[in-house]
């Protein structure tokens, strides 16, 4: 298990994209559901700011540090982590190299994405396990338009790992419904993770990465459905890390 260090009120992990990847594997041969989240300051500030989601999220055992800005925040306690996990970066480096051994299961995203990642983690991985798959109609609330068969076939193929895309806060919603009804596995919360790897949405260049810009590439390219989360969320984050050194 990770060291963590807290920003705002999330406990975050001290790790890397290859010690996590060891950490997962090893974790799958253990009993009992284990759920992943790759946060952001958007979940991070989300967790702080309303209850309602803390709650939800409350069940997520390993919250990993997905944007550059939580990487600063734990290198101010003296973390001394060089880079990001992010979440897309994490999917593709695991699953390109994962032992057949492993199963896997992908949640989320349009049935063209879901065709086109298969083909992309195949191509790249001939050996890659992939169990099964859902991609179809979601609510707000994270409810699959097939949700019984769903988890009927996640308690048939037990997978070792779950891969979870529906974006925030869709993804969150099923994955505290879904962990307590699996008899093992990893739950991975990755959002935009689908996309990019299947190549139907466009990632930031990385040098935008290393500088904490990911979230402008975004704003950029949707701009309509992201502006008012980011102006909201980023603008919070400040304010709690601000009201947290001035009481310090």
């Amino acid at each position: 298990m990770p060291s963590t260090r807290r920003v705002l009120s999330t406990d975050l992990a001290c790790t890397d994209y290859e010690s996590l990847g060891a950490h997962l594997q090893t974790r799958t041969r253990q009993p009992g559901p284990y759920a992943v989240d790759f946060s952001n300051t958007h979940i991070v500030t989300m967790r702080r700011h309303d209850p309602a989601f803390a709650a939800i999220t409350a069940g997520i055992d390993l919250f990993v540090p997905d944007g550059m800005p939580l990487i600063w925040c734990l290198n101010r306690q003296g973390a001394a982590l060089q880079d990001r996990v992010y979440g897309p970066t994490f999917m593709g480096k695991f699953l390109a190299t994962c032992p057949t051994e492993f199963s896997h299961y992908f949640l989320g995203g349009s049935p063209e994405c879901g065709k086109k990642l298969r083909e992309r983690l195949l191509d790249r991985n001939p050996q890659l396990n992939i169990v099964g798959s859902y991609h179809g109609e979601c609510t707000p609330e994270g409810t699959l338009e097939d949700e019984s068969k769903v988890i009927q076939d996640l308690q048939l193929l037990s997978p070792d790992f779950l891969w979870i895309g529906l974006g925030t806060p869709k993804q969150y919603h099923l994955l505290q419904r879904l962990k307590p009804l699996l008899p093992s596995g990893i739950l991975l919360a990755v959002g935009f993770a689908f996309d990019v790897n299947a190549g139907t949405k466009p990632d930031a260049p990385a040098w935008m990465q290393r500088a904490g810009l990911t979230w402008t590439y975004r704003l950029g390219t949707e701009p309509r459905r992201l502006a008012t989360r980011y102006l909201k969320w980023n603008s919070l984050f400040l304010y709690y890390l601000l009201k947290r050194f001035h009481h310090n």
